[in-house]
């Protein structure tokens, strides 16, 4: 399961963030350029449709590879009381064939992204990550180099956390809690 809280910021503010969440972290930041390719499962693979994502962490001198499901978010009266989205999500490292291995479970692409930005790992009542990300999509398939922003001027910042059935109110909390220093 993963916890988490989404918003955005104007992009003129990403700075101010910046030293706000290394006062609050107090860890130093790491830089991430992701490209995330968004893929369907066609009819052929049963009757409910399914999407995954690869990332591909091109920051590494050796570009890493994660597949990685985001089911729904969690439904009910419990989910209305909570502040957080609580979702499934099952995350793998992979090798460099795994967009070639997709295709052949029949899979088709969807959607790429590229995602640059910086985040803060740190401990503060559960493992938090709080991210501050531009997203870009790519004119041509692949083309990272050529990517634009879909939304100029605007970056989206995450809480996230992982948690278990036994430990998701705990983590939820820490979430929540933290998210309330980035509050407008």
């Amino acid at each position: 399961m993963e916890c988490a809280v989404e918003g955005i910021i104007e992009t003129q503010y990403v700075e101010a963030v910046e030293i706000l969440l290394q006062g609050l972290c107090g860890v130093p930041k790491e830089r991430f350029r992701i490209h995330e390719l968004c893929l369907k499962s066609g009819p052929n693979l049963g009757s409910v449709s399914s999407e995954v994502r690869l990332l591909c962490d091109l920051e590494q001198p050796v570009p890493t590879w994660t597949v990685r499901h985001v089911g729904g978010a969690m439904r009910g009266a419990g989910a209305e009381q909570i502040s957080v989205a609580v979702r499934t999500m099952i995350e793998s490292k992979a090798s460099k064939n795994v967009l070639r291995f997709f295709y052949a479970l029949g899979y088709k692409l969807d959607h790429e992204l590229l995602k640059v930005g910086f985040s803060f790992h740190f401990q503060k009542g559960a493992h938090l990550k709080v991210s501050v990300t531009s997203v870009k999509k790519m004119p041509k398939l692949h083309a990272v180099d050529e990517a634009i922003p879909v939304t100029p001027g605007i970056q989206l910042v995450e809480v996230t956390a992982p948690a278990a059935a036994d430990n998701y109110n705990e983590v939820v909390a820490a979430v929540s809690s933290f998210s309330e220093y980035l509050a407008p």
